[in-house]
């Protein structure tokens, strides 16, 4: 992986770094599910669906580098970014609910198209999202997903403040 972000050209490596943890975070969520037994829940699905969003909005920009994609690739990792972040936070607020007898999420994805049934073994939900299976450094995998999505969400805002504050200065 890292011959292939050191062959991009220098214009790209930025976008091919945001694909690759992209990607890393969708094979360590399969691995979870399919190596470790993990059942993913509602609330993980739609975070997997967010981290694919900044996947494929990376992808576009690999693809064909020109201002047209690059603006598909900023809509779609900003709102991806923050989406997940949002998702991200009521998933632990479920999770660390007082009662949680209160708390519910859905049983089935609210997807615009069916993906759940197109393709189940990426967002079919078979879990609960009140359980914490998994931890590491005493941090749940919605706490964990909480910091990588804010740090997309801060890398976003910064490349685009840059941006704007550079085409203001020319």
């Amino acid at each position: 992986m890292i011959r292939f972000l050191a062959q991009l050209p220098e214009r790209k490596a930025a976008w091919g770094l945001l694909f690759t943890s992209a990607l890393a975070l969708e094979l360590t969520a399969l691995f979870f599910q399919y190596g470790m037994g993990l059942e993913p829940c509602i609330m993980c699905i739609y975070q997997r669906t967010a981290v694919l969003g900044v996947l494929l909005s990376s992808l576009v920009v690999l693809i064909s580098n020109n201002t047209v994609s690059r603006l598909i690739g900023f809509i779609g990792w900003g709102i991806s970014a923050i989406w997940g972040l949002l998702i991200a936070i009521e998933h632990v607020d479920i999770q660390t609910a007082a009662n949680p007898f209160f708390v519910t999420c859905e049983i089935v994805p609210n997807f615009p198209v069916p993906l759940h049934e197109w393709v189940p073994s990426f967002f079919a939900a078979t879990g609960d999202c009140g359980d914490i299976d998994w931890q590491f450094l005493t941090m749940s995998m919605p706490q964990w997903m909480i910091v990588i999505f804010a740090v997309y969400s801060l890398v976003f805002v910064g490349v685009l403040l840059s941006r704007l504050l550079n085409k203001r200065a020319i």
